[in-house]
């Protein structure tokens, strides 16, 4: 049964609260002061509290206030009671959290129907509350169910090591790294507009229509083929206005060529492990992301690989996020970071990059899953 606490230091006013709602039903508590009522909420934790507003030592405000800052109370229903009826006095307790207001001399029937509005908009946070923890708990089930399908590790003459943090919200990054055939290296990393459970759907469809090879398997030897065939799939329209940027290379080992297309990703960073005389390059998008229009051509580059270097490819999760000036921590540190590592030969994965930035922004909010493929050429 959902208890009421009143708090009130006039005996007769606790007996009339109390036999009234103890009449229709309700268990209640009472409370002679401000400190024995937020000590006994803390213990009972009700779903509605009706406290005077001039007490003692402690008064109705400041109870208020106490309660609304405690996060099992956060919920809680207010209701205070009040001989002051100036506007501003409204204002002020309605600034420090109460939900309603009785007046006095207390008049029965308004005391029972604001009880019972106040239980039901209890009743109807609870109810929220559950469906948001079930809601919650799928979205993280969802997570990892995505995080289960992407590779982690290749081993051989090229290695990768990949890393895929979700964020809270279900986004929408996957990427795959395998071997077309003995020379032949395929690496991709897809990064779907928006949250929620539509940008995983189109990530996990794109991912799946990638694996089963339906564009046949030589088409996957040609990155900006293999753009052009997916924006033709996908078009925006008919995926409810969703687009996705994607990274797609392939390597040829024999010959150390790396050909990729980028539609409207992040630039790779390719850095040639010479301590002396690092060469770093910058791989830019090439063309705009796939789904806006049918007609797109996209495009490929290729490049040499020299012995011994490292490729980073990654999602903008990683250095899109949020400091406490409002601005973004950016890809220019991120690429500053990951040169000031290489330099002093320390690995980077993706939780020193997030450790980093929290280091610079403890407030910082990561609203985007965080993809990080690192490929050495050896």
């Amino acid at each position: 049964m959902l208890q009421i606490l009143v708090i009130d230091d006039d005996l007769v006013m606790q007996m009339i609260l109390k036999n009234t709602l103890q009449g229709q039903g309700y268990k209640v508590i009472v409370a002679k002061n401000g400190n024995e009522g937020i000590s006994l909420a803390k213990k009972n934790l009700p779903a509605l509290v009706i406290c005077d507003w001039m007490m003692p030592d402690v008064d109705g405000l400041e109870v208020c206030r106490q309660l609304k800052l405690d996060q099992n109370l956060s919920s809680t229903i207010f209701i205070l009671l009040t001989s002051k009826g100036a506007v501003e006095d409204k204002v002020q307790a309605l600034d420090n959290g109460a939900d309603d207001f009785l007046s006095k001399p207390i008049d029965k029937t308004e005391l029972i129907a604001s009880v019972r509005a106040g239980l039901r908009i209890y009743q109807l946070n609870q109810d929220l509350q559950v469906q948001k923890q079930l809601l919650e708990a799928e979205l993280a089930e969802a997570s990892e169910y995505i995080k289960s399908l992407l590779p982690t590790t290749l081993n051989g003459e090229v290695n990768i090591l990949a890393e895929f943090i979700p964020s809270s919200q279900l986004g929408g990054d996957c990427y795959d790294f395998y071997w077309l055939d003995d020379d032949h290296l395929a690496i991709y990393l897809i990064d779907t507009s928006g949250h929620g459970v539509g940008s995983a759907l189109l990530s996990i469809s794109i991912l799946n229509l990638l694996r089963s090879q339906s564009f046949g398997k030589e088409m996957f030897y040609e990155p900006s083929k293999i753009m052009t065939e997916l924006n033709h799939a996908f078009q925006m329209k008919q995926h409810n206005g969703r687009y996705f940027t994607m990274w797609y290379g392939v390597f040829k080992r024999s010959q150390r060529k790396l050909t990729y297309a980028n539609a409207g990703h992040p630039q790779g960073l390719l850095i040639a492990r010479d301590h002396e005389n690092p060469q770093i390059q910058e791989l830019p998008s090439l063309d705009m992301p796939v789904g806006f229009f049918p007609d797109v051509e996209y495009t490929s580059a290729e490049i040499s690989v020299p012995p011994d270097s490292r490729l980073y490819i990654f999602s903008d999760g990683i250095f899109e996020v949020t400091q406490e000036n409002g601005k973004i921590w950016g890809v220019a540190k991120f690429f500053d970071l990951l040169k000031e590592k290489f330099a002093v030969d320390e690995e980077v994965n993706a939780s020193l990059v997030l450790q980093q930035i929290r280091t610079e922004t403890p407030t910082a909010k990561f609203d985007d899953d965080v993809s990080l493929l690192k490929i050495d050429f050896l």
